[in-house]
């Protein structure tokens, strides 16, 4: 799976971009601040959701003329080769594949992209929402449609939550969207410990630890039991002014396993080490499944990877036969890769 061409229009810091590809490995590299991120964000985009970053649609588009953005890209996919395009329409963003009006939902069943920036650095440090998100969006490059479940999950219970802001107390308004949450909760519990068996099942990379993963949360997992939950907490939702119980508050507990240490409290290049496992054990679950390497996003890659881990790492991405996307200041950072070069600059986009 790989893209063979990307075309950018007006997208973050770049008026025009265009690059063809030969489904090699790319080094992407340049001084800080030339839009070398904004390079991998834009591909981030063509999977479901907000890109690696989060941003909404509207913060993506070029300022300050801010007339609105486009990506495009020709797509290598198991099944076919793809066109894929998404933009800026209002506040939102349309999707099109081969030409046809399309859901995001849809972009993962043409492309399947993972990826590794300096900001998931703090995953283990960080609140649960932010290791939630990692663990749906895992789940998601795994099982398409997660995707439809989550925001079934969370539309009813953002209904549910405005109910409780508005003091709301009669039954009949809560039963409806419980039993929506409840259906879609235990099918998203379902989904995120299918993913994480299917992480456990694949071979670990030697030259990287092993985590050990597991969903921390109460209540629960049963549409039965949840319906129940759910009702029985009315009272002391109520009295919170949200919603207490549900997949909505699990965590993603992580323990380092050839030392017995709980991810948080692991090195910094320990941590570091970790997410690289997990994502390359992510690419080869997708590689099972999907009959091909997902594409890999890798930001900053080398910041915390010594001389040899780095050399590891190059050695998983042409194992794994990915196209990875891998930002750095200097060409020099990757050495020891069949790589496709690409320069960033004040002028644009160049080879290497």
């Amino acid at each position: 799976m790989a893209l063979t061409r990307l075309r950018l229009s007006h997208f973050r810091s770049h008026v025009a971009a265009a690059l063809d590809l030969d489904g090699r490995p790319v080094a992407v590299f340049g001084p800080n601040g030339a839009g070398k991120t904004n390079l991998i964000e834009a591909i981030s985009l063509l999977s479901p959701g907000r890109g690696l970053r989060g941003a909404a649609p509207d913060d993506l588009a070029r300022r300050p003329e801010a007339i609105g953005w486009k990506v495009t890209a020709a797509v290598a996919a198991p099944d076919g080769p793809h066109e894929i395009a998404t933009w800026s329409e209002g506040a939102g963003r349309r999707v099109e594949i081969d030409g046809k009006a399309a859901s995001q939902t849809a972009l993962g069943g043409a492309l399947r992209v993972l990826w590794l920036t300096p900001a998931m650095d703090r995953l283990w440090t960080e609140g649960a929402a932010e290791r939630r998100r990692f663990l749906d969006r895992t789940t998601l490059s795994l099982i398409p449609e997660h995707g439809e479940v989550a925001l079934s999950y969370d539309r009813a219970l953002r209904e549910r939550n405005r109910l409780i802001r508005d003091g709301v107390r009669d039954p009949g308004w809560f039963a409806a969207l419980e039993d929506t949450m409840a259906t879609a909760g235990a099918r998203l519990a379902a989904h995120r410990a299918a993913a994480l068996a299917r992480l456990a099942a694949v071979a670990a990379d030697p030259a990287f630890p092993r985590a050990e993963l597991a969903i921390e949360g109460e209540g629960p997992r049963e549409a039965a039991g949840l319906r129940e939950a759910l009702r029985e907490g009315r009272g002391r939702d109520l009295a919170a002014g949200r919603t207490l119980v549900g997949p909505h508050r699990d965590d993603l507990g992580a323990v380092y396993a050839a030392k017995g240490v709980a991810a948080r409290l692991c090195s910094t290049g320990e941590q570091k080490a970790l997410l690289v496992s997990l994502v390359l054990a992510n690419a080869r679950a997708v590689a099972e499944g999907f009959g091909r390497a997902p594409v890999l996003l890798l930001d900053e890659i080398t910041a915390h990877l010594d001389e040899g881990r780095r050399a590891s790492l190059f050695r998983a991405v042409e194992a794994l036969g990915a196209q990875a996307f891998m930002t750095g200041t200097g060409p020099e950072l990757f050495e020891g890769i069949d790589a496709q070069r690409v320069a960033v600059g004040e002028a644009g986009l160049g080879p290497g």
